[in-house]
C-alpha cells in the first residue's frame, strides 16, 4: 500500500513541477514581452506607491496580464500575482502604458517591483 501512495505522490508532484516549468517559462521574461507579446512599450508609467503599503513596509513584485489593441493601447489588463495591496497601483499603472502599433492584439505580462522607499 505505501508503494503505490508513494506513486501517486510521485506522480502528481511531476505533474505539478511540470505545468510550473510551463507557466514559469511563459512569463520568465523581460517587461510585458512573452512568446505572444513582441511588441515594444513605448510609453511606461511606474506605480504610485501605496501609502499602506508603506506604512507596513511591504515590498513585492506584482504581475499584470495585459491584452494590447492594434492601436497600441491597453484594451485588458488583470492581476496574475503579488500582494494584494500593491495590485491595485500596478494594474492603475497598466492601463496607462501604450506600445508600438501592430496589426492585431497581443498579450503578455507586466512585472512592477515596488520597494519600499
Amino acid at each position: 500500500m505505501s508503494r503505490r501512495v508513494a506513486g501517486t505522490v510521485l506522480t502528481v508532484l511531476a505533474m505539478a513541477l511540470s505545468f510550473g516549468a510551463l507557466r514559469a517559462g511563459a512569463q520568465n521574461t523581460p517587461n510585458a514581452q512573452n512568446e505572444e507579446m513582441v511588441r515594444r512599450a513605448k510609453t511606461r508609467v511606474q506605480p504610485v506607491y501605496p501609502e499602506l503599503a508603506r506604512k507596513m513596509n511591504i515590498s513585492g513584485t506584482v504581475k499584470i496580464e495585459v491584452v494590447v489593441a492594434p492601436n497600441g493601447t491597453v484594451k485588458e489588463a488583470r492581476v496574475v500575482g503579488g500582494h494584494p495591496v500593491l495590485a491595485s497601483a500596478a494594474l492603475d499603472a497598466a492601463k496607462k502604458w501604450k506600445f508600438e502599433p501592430s496589426s492585431g492584439d497581443s498579450a503578455g505580462i507586466i512585472d512592477f517591483k515596488f520597494e519600499p522607499r
